[in-house]
């Protein structure tokens, strides 16, 4: 009758390539417009306007250039999207038991709300690397062209924490 068996590992799995198609997929389908929001912020004299930037982007690198970062932001909203499906109902479910049944449907806004906070801290530690590299490669020309060129450029200069320098920021959004 059902799928799979509430709380059980299928059911986690299953949780998270839901997270994986809605997150990845989506985020990289608007890539090109992300690509002319990031472009807009580092160089407004450059990119003066949404439509300026396209214009800009496909004058200067033509429409390929438009999916500049596409790989980073599919593998790490595709993280993203696997953790914070996935672990939203494990800690929902953790979270359930340690209240009790009872207490549990009494404050499930606030069992809700800690399972998705709790899911996102992870979920952000996941993307935090793939946003890096993508935000490289979208804003500084001649940096990298691709995910293959970024990482290792980046563990170079920077070591480690040139992946995680954005995940306090995620964390607020």
């Amino acid at each position: 009758e059902y799928s799979c068996e509430y709380g059980s590992l299928k059911f986690y799995a299953l949780c998270g390539v839901g997270g994986v198609l809605s997150c990845g997929l989506t985020h990289t389908g608007v890539v090109p417009l992300d690509l002319v929001k990031c472009r807009m912020q580092v160089d407004p004299q450059k990119y003066k306007s949404i439509f300026n930037g396209f214009s800009v982007t496909i004058k200067e690198d033509g429409v390929r250039g438009l999916a500049k970062g596409w790989a980073p932001t599919f593998i790490g909203y595709s993280m993203q999207g696997l953790c914070k499906f996935g672990f939203y109902e494990v800690f929902k479910i953790l979270y359930g038991n340690m209240l009790g049944e009872e207490n549990a449907y009494l404050w499930r806004t606030s069992l809700y709300l800690a399972a998705s906070a709790s899911a996102e801290f992870f979920a952000d530690i996941a993307l935090a690397p793939m946003e890096a590299a993508k935000v490289r490669i979208q804003t500084q020309p001649g940096y990298a062209n691709t995910l293959r060129q970024a990482l290792p450029k980046m563990f170079a200069e920077e070591g480690i924490w040139a992946f995680y320098k954005g995940v306090a920021p995620l964390w607020m959004r």
